[in-house]
């Protein structure tokens, strides 16, 4: 078994919290502590540094704390968890930017860290100066940056530029030209903080793209620190989970996200009951709740776009009767704040009963669940509204006159490696082959895109 890249041992980092004091506005007071500071400095002078703060006023935090973790080469790791948890800490050690206070780390190979905004540029010297610069503490040779100089500036799209200081540079401009030099200067291990939500959208998925590609096709190990789970699960194999300092999962990066998102997925009562609602139809069988599933049983209180779900239907045999045949269907809806902000009207989106799919049931007990499964949900983030109905023999049994709110939630639909954003779509998403082809030479443009049948 090869050695790991990264090995971490009980790895610890403290910091000291001074909290001052709230000053006496008493004019007594002013002076009593004025003439008490004055003595301590003339009878103690060598105490003055340490009576300077009080101990009341000195607090321990420790960012860290008896972290432990293996990571080996070609590990593409995901490290997520809430502001304050100690994502950026730890790669600040790890990029021995940071003394730790406890433990030990071991790194093999040249680390390339983009931590914060035109990390490691120097402001007054160029774009093209400073790629050279960035090279040699990576320690690369002239000849070796050279050869990638092109590519370099290509990536980071600041062609027109690349001779101009870097202190000019916006935001989005010198993150992209760190990152640039980051990712291709081949180094070993590249580490990348949230610094890449500085650009846009269009570049934050070219950045993508190249991590994939360089853990994919260059076997190099990436750690990534991102609020977006959709990138952490599209780009990484794995991931950890920091809570207050500790490491509280690292495993598959699927699981890691679906365990820090739970409280997001879950409630205390995510189950939807139907008691005491206005019901229409003969009252065979009545839906008594709703609630949503994952492929493998946990509850949901909310969904991702683009994830498997289930849609559970709770019933009830009113009569204990086995009827012979019966269908559950439901329709969804925008709800209508989301409506409005579309500028679309109240209405249905999407409709669907088993029976559209021949499927119906027989002999139901006297209290049952009749579940829907869907690969991937094909609704865009926001606000909906789910009805329901059952229907006995093609007559109508029950239908509750409840409608129940459906949270849908940013998710990579599309498998580009970035949750969509909330408001930027339709409330339908839809996935196809795209293809490009040249007109043929018998056909005009106009007539090859039309083909009719006799």
């Amino acid at each position: 078994m090869p050695d790991p890249v990264i090995s971490v041992e009980n790895l610890g980092k403290k910091y000291i919290l001074s909290h001052q004091q709230q000053r006496s506005t008493n004019l007594r007071e002013v002076i009593s502590e004025g003439a008490k500071t004055l003595g301590r400095r003339f009878f103690k002078p060598s105490d003055v540094p340490a009576t300077r703060t009080k101990p009341s006023e000195v607090e321990e935090f420790w960012a860290l704390r008896d972290v432990s973790f293996e990571i080996e080469q070609g590990d593409v790791v995901g490290i997520i968890g809430g502001n304050g948890a100690g994502k950026s800490t730890l790669l600040k050690i790890l990029s021995q930017i940071t003394e730790p206070t406890t433990g030990r780390i071991k790194v093999e190979g040249r680390v390339a860290s983009l931590l914060e905004v035109g990390t490691g540029f120097h402001p007054d010297l160029t774009g093209r100066e400073n790629i050279y610069l960035n090279g040699a503490i990576l320690g690369m040779g002239r000849v070796e940056i050279k050869r990638k100089f092109d590519e370099i500036v290509e990536f980071a799209e600041v062609e027109k530029f690349i001779d101009t200081a870097v202190k000019y540079y916006s935001s989005g401009m010198y993150v992209r030209l760190a990152f640039a030099v980051a990712a291709h200067l081949e180094p070993e291990l590249l580490i990348v903080d949230e610094v890449l939500a500085v650009g846009d959208v269009s570049f934050q998925k070219k950045c993508m793209g190249k991590m994939g590609d360089i853990a994919t096709n260059e076997g190099r190990t990436i750690l990534l620190v991102s609020h977006n789970m959709g990138s952490i699960e599209a780009l990484c194999t794995k991931a950890m989970l920091l809570v207050g300092g500790q490491i509280k999962q690292f495993g598959s990066a699927h699981d890691v996200v679906l365990s820090y998102l739970e409280p997001i997925y879950q409630s205390k009562s995510p189950l939807k009951k139907f008691a005491n609602c206005t019901r229409r139809g003969n009252g065979k069988l009545q839906i008594i709740s709703f609630h949503m599933e994952s492929p493998e049983g946990t509850v949901l209180e909310a969904i991702k776009s683009g994830d498997a779900v289930v849609f559970v239907f709770g019933f009830e045999n009113i009569n204990t009767q086995p009827y012979e045949r019966f269908s559950i269907g439901f329709s969804i809806h925008l709800s209508l704040h989301m409506g409005q902000e579309m500028g679309l009207h109240y209405g249905c989106l999407s409709h669907y009963a088993s029976h559209f799919s021949q499927v119906h049931f027989r002999d139901p007990p006297d209290h049952g669940y009749v579940r829907c499964g869907f690969s991937e949900l094909s609704l865009s983030p926001g606000e909906y509204i789910l009805a329901s109905y059952v229907m006995v023999a093609d007559e109508e049994a029950d239908r509750p006159h409840l409608p129940i709110p459906i949270t849908v939630l940013p998710g990579d639909f599309y498998r580009t490696g970035t949750a969509m954003e909330k408001d930027m779509w339709g409330p339908l998403l839809v996935k196809g082959e795209w293809e490009l082809s040249a007109a043929k030479d018998d056909l005009s443009m106009s007539q090859a895109s039309v083909r009719q049948t006799p």
